[in-house]
């Protein structure tokens, strides 16, 4: 299991244990999960919608490509730490890692 830590856009804290080898996106394992993450481009880094701030263990994180770079940077509020979940794909490095969803505004 990998468990990570998901802060939701009202602040509220809660963790998540994702079973090995689902070969799931952190997006669908939030949809999955009931967080609001709508996705509308269906996770091909078209739409920011699953914009997610990693507060913590970003270092292990495989870099942004350059669609993911291009669609954070037409967001106000991306910055260093911020990513596309349909983009990180749950692996055993991810475990403990700390996510804040973003807000949409």
């Amino acid at each position: 299991m990998i468990k990570i830590t998901v802060e939701n856009r009202n602040g509220e804290i809660a963790a998540l244990e994702i079973p090995c080898n689902l070969n799931l996106s952190l997006m669908e394992v939030l949809k999955a999960a009931d967080y609001d993450i709508l996705a509308t481009c269906g996770g091909i880094a078209l739409c920011a919608t699953c914009h997610v701030k990693v507060l913590k263990g970003a270092e292990t994180l495989t870099p942004a490509g350059d669609q993911e770079l291009d669609m954070l940077e037409m967001l106000p509020d991306a910055g260093p730490l911020s990513r596309l979940s349909c983009q990180l794909r749950i692996n055993e490095e991810m475990d403990g890692m700390v996510f804040r969803i973003a807000n949409q505004d």
